[in-house]
C-alpha cells in the first residue's frame, strides 16, 4: 500500500517521526462511527454511519435505521485568535481547545512576532504542527503595530513577503494600520498586494471606520473585520462585501450586540475570540458561544455555518465538513440543544479528545525557551511627574471593551508632583521599553482600574509587549515592574508590600507550563487584583490593551500618550503638543 502525500497540506506533509507513526497507526485501524449525522449543507439531521479510511478521510457516509444516541457534526473553528493571549504555547492551547470541540483556529502570531520576529512565527508554527491540532497561521502585517512605539522586531515588506510564500502561512493577518491603507502608504499597500498575488485572504482591523474611508480600506483588498461594536457598523461593512467576525474574548465582548447577524447574514458571519485568557479558556471556548447563541434562538444550521463552514470556505483551509472525501474532522455531542456536551473530538480521523475517559491524545513537544528581554531596573525617581499647573489628558477605561475615552481633568498634586488619587480613581500608568536597557518610562494617568492599594504590572502589553503597570503609589508600581524584570516577564500584583508573580518565560508573554497550572495561577493573581479594588471583569487583559495604539481613543506606549483618532503622539498636559 502506498500513501499519497499532498505537499501543499501541512497536515499530510511528512514533518516529524510522530506524524509518520500516527499515519502507520491509522493504516492499521480504519473504523466507522454511528450517530445522528448533522448535514450542514443540506440542513438535515439523519441516522447514519461514517466510514473513516486509513488516511484519516471520510470514505463514505451511509444512512441507517438505527444509531447511537449522539450527534456527529463538523468541529468548531475560531476564525481569529491570538494564541499568545492564553499565555500558553500552541501545543498546550490545543489540549484545552479540543476538549471544547474546537479543532482548528485561524491564528495571528502577531504577539510572538512583535517580540521575536520571523523566528517567533516559525517557532509557533513548528510547535503547533507537532501537536496534531489544526493551526492555520497568518503572516503578521503590522510589526510593530505603528511606527510610534518600540517592539522587539520589525517585519517589513521583505519579511512579510517571505512569510506569505510559505505553504503553512494561510493569510495576511489583520491590517491594523488602517490610516496607512487609506492614505495609500506604499509599504502597507505592497504587503496587501503580496497577499493578493498569492491568493491569500487579507484580514482587517477597522474599528469605527465608516463612509469613504471604509470604502477605500475595503477596496484595497481587505476581506474581514472583527472590531464591530454594533449592528449598524457591521451592516455597513457587510454591505461593502466584508465578512464580519463576531468577537467574544476575555476583554472585548461584542456577541450580545451582534449575534442577530448570524441569522440575517448566515454566509457572511464567523465567530472568534481574538484574545482569551487562560482562566476563561479553561471554562469554555467556541462551544460556550454556540451554547449562548442557541439560548438566544439562533438557527442551528446558520450557527454551524458560522463556526465551521464559513471559515473553511473563506480561508480555503483543509478542514473536513462531514462530506465524502473530506478529512474526518468532526465532534460528537450528546445533543444539539442548549447545554450540550462535547463527548469526542476527531482530527483527521484520530480521536484526540474523549470525555468519557478524560483523555487528550495530542503530542506535547518539548518547549524551548525563547525571549528578548533587556529592561533595566527603575526607581521611583524615574516615574515622578512634575506639576505644570495645567490640566492633563486622562485615559478612561470602558469595561469589557478595548476602546477608551480621552478626557481632560485637573490632576491631583502633592507638593510639586502629580500623584495618583484613589478618591477620584486617577491612577498613574507607566510603560517601560523592555528591549532597550536604560530607557526612560512613559507616564500617564488612567481612570477605571479602581485600585485602592498596590499596583498591577505585566509584560503582556499589546502589541509590542513592553512593561506596563498601573498603581496607587510610585513604590508599588516600581516594585511590580522590577519584579517582572527580575524574571524576564510575566504578570504581577503588588499587595501589602508583597509581589505575587505569574512568570511568563517564553517571550515574556507565554508560560512553559500546562493550562491547569497556568489557569490556576492566573486566577489567583487576577483575584488579588480585584481584592485591591479593581471592578473590571478582566483587570490584566484590560491593562494589556491600554498600550494598543490602534484602538481609539487615547492609549499609552513606551514613547508616551497616543491619540488614536489623530494617529499621532500627544502630550500629557493639554497645552503641550
Amino acid at each position: 500500500m502506498s500513501i499519497i502525500i499532498n505537499k501543499t497540506d501541512p497536515f499530510t506533509a511528512p514533518m516529524t517521526f510522530q506524524l509518520k507513526e500516527e499515519i502507520m497507526t491509522a493504516i492499521l485501524s480504519p473504523y466507522n462511527i454511528t450517530g445522528f449525522i448533522v448535514d450542514v449543507f443540506n440542513q438535515r439531521i439523519y441516522k447514519g454511519r461514517i466510514y473513516v479510511n486509513v488516511f484519516g478521510q471520510i470514505e463514505r457516509i451511509e444512512e441507517t435505521d438505527v444509531c447511537e444516541e449522539r450527534y456527529i457534526m463538523p468541529g468548531f473553528i475560531d476564525s481569529h485568535v491570538h494564541i499568545e493571549s492564553s499565555m500558553l504555547m500552541p501545543s498546550e492551547f490545543a489540549r484545552s481547545a479540543v476538549s471544547h470541540g474546537t479543532l482548528a483556529t485561524l491564528s495571528d502570531p502577531h504577539e510572538i512576532a512583535n517580540v521575536l520576529g520571523i523566528e517567533g512565527v516559525e517557532y509557533f508554527i513548528e510547535n503547533g504542527h507537532e501537536s496534531g491540532f489544526k493551526f492555520f497561521f497568518g503572516a503578521p502585517s503590522c510589526v510593530p503595530t505603528a511606527p510610534f512605539e518600540t517592539s522587539g522586531a520589525h517585519l517589513g515588506l521583505d519579511e512579510v513577503d517571505s512569510l506569505l510564500q510559505k505553504e503553512d502561512i494561510w493569510f495576511l493577518s489583520e491590517m491594523m494600520n488602517f490610516p496607512g491603507v487609506i492614505a495609500g502608504d506604499p509599504e502597507v499597500r505592497a504587503k496587501i498586494d503580496a497577499a493578493k498575488r498569492m491568493n491569500k485572504p487579507v484580514d482587517g482591523h477597522a474599528p469605527c471606520l465608516s463612509g469613504a474611508s471604509l470604502e477605500k480600506y475595503i477596496a484595497a483588498g481587505i476581506s474581514t473585520d472583527h472590531e464591530c461594536m454594533d449592528i449598524c457598523e457591521a451592516e455597513e461593512k457587510l454591505s461593502l462585501g466584508m465578512k464580519i467576525l463576531i468577537r467574544e474574548g476575555s476583554s472585548a465582548k461584542n456577541f450580545d450586540a451582534l449575534y442577530p447577524l448570524i441569522n440575517q447574514y448566515p454566509s457572511s458571519v464567523m465567530l472568534c475570540t481574538d484574545d482569551s485568557h487562560p482562566d476563561d479558556l479553561k471554562k469554555g471556548y467556541i462551544d460556550k458561544l454556540v451554547d449562548r447563541a442557541l439560548s438566544k434562538g439562533v438557527n442551528f444550521f446558520n450557527l454551524l455555518k458560522a463556526v465551521s463552514v464559513n471559515p473553511v470556505l473563506h480561508y480555503g483551509i483543509p478542514v473536513g465538513l462531514l462530506r465524502t472525501g473530506d478529512y474526518a474532522d468532526f465532534i460528537v455531542t450528546d445533543s444539539i440543544e442548549q447545554g450540550f456536551k462535547v463527548l469526542q473530538t476527531y482530527i483527521s480521523g484520530k480521536l484526540v479528545y474523549d470525555r468519557l475517559g478524560e483523555e487528550i491524545n495530542l503530542h506535547r513537544p518539548k518547549i524551548e525557551i525563547k525571549n528578548s528581554f533587556h529592561a533595566a531596573f527603575i526607581d521611583v525617581e524615574d516615574i515622578r511627574v512634575e506639576s505644570r499647573n495645567r490640566d492633563i489628558r486622562l485615559i478612561k477605561v470602558i469595561d469589557r471593551e478595548l476602546f477608551t475615552e480621552s478626557i481632560v481633568v485637573k490632576p491631583a498634586v502633592s507638593g510639586s508632583e502629580i500623584v495618583s488619587s484613589t478618591a477620584e480613581d486617577m491612577l498613574k500608568i507607566v510603560v517601560l521599553n523592555r528591549y532597550v536597557p536604560g530607557s526612560r518610562p512613559a507616564v500617564g494617568f488612567i481612570r477605571g482600574f479602581g485600585l485602592k492599594q498596590g499596583a498591577l504590572a505585566g509584560t503582556v502589553a499589546h502589541d509590542s509587549h513592553n512593561l506596563i503597570a498601573v498603581g496607587v503609589d510610585d513604590r508599588s508600581i516600581v516594585e511590580c515592574i522590577n519584579s517582572l524584570i527580575d524574571v524576564n516577564g510575566g504578570i504581577a500584583v503588588c499587595c501589602d508590600g508583597a509581589v505575587d508573580i505569574l512568570p511568563l518565560p517564553v517571550a515574556g508573554i507565554i508560560s512553559d507550563k500546562g493550562i491547569d497550572e497556568v489557569a490556576a495561577n492566573y486566577d489567583r493573581i487576577n483575584s488579588k487584583a480585584k481584592q485591591i479594588g479593581s471592578p473590571l471583569a478582566s483587570p490584566f487583559m484590560t491593562l494589556s490593551f491600554m498600550a494598543l495604539i490602534v484602538i481609539p481613543q487615547l492609549k499609552i506606549c513606551d514613547k508616551g500618550l497616543f491619540d488614536v483618532n489623530k494617529f499621532n503622539d500627544t502630550g500629557l498636559f493639554v497645552e503641550e503638543e
